[in-house]
């Protein structure tokens, strides 16, 4: 089974909890030792997960959660490899 872009994305919260089976850890393993993008989308899941379990409040700039949907969607049509 050879996976992209798509698929790393659409598990990339299960692969970081440890709720994915060991074949699709191994594709999506494979896939992050060559591929920058999901590495980066990984590295930014994390920090995100990360700062959700911190106590203190962040106010994001005004915009910031449609830009984020944008290019969200932009990368899901376009950006997978």
């Amino acid at each position: 089974m050879r996976i992209d872009c798509k698929h790393v994305w659409q598990h990339i919260s299960a692969y970081i909890e440890g709720d994915v089976d060991s074949t699709l850890r191994g594709e999506i393993d494979k896939h992050l030792e060559t591929c920058e993008s999901c590495s980066a989308v990984l590295d930014s899941t994390r920090n995100v997960v990360i700062l959700m379990a911190d106590d203190r409040v962040f106010e994001l700039p005004a915009g910031f959660s449609q830009r984020l949907h944008e290019r969200i969607d932009r990368e899901l049509q376009f950006g997978g490899s």
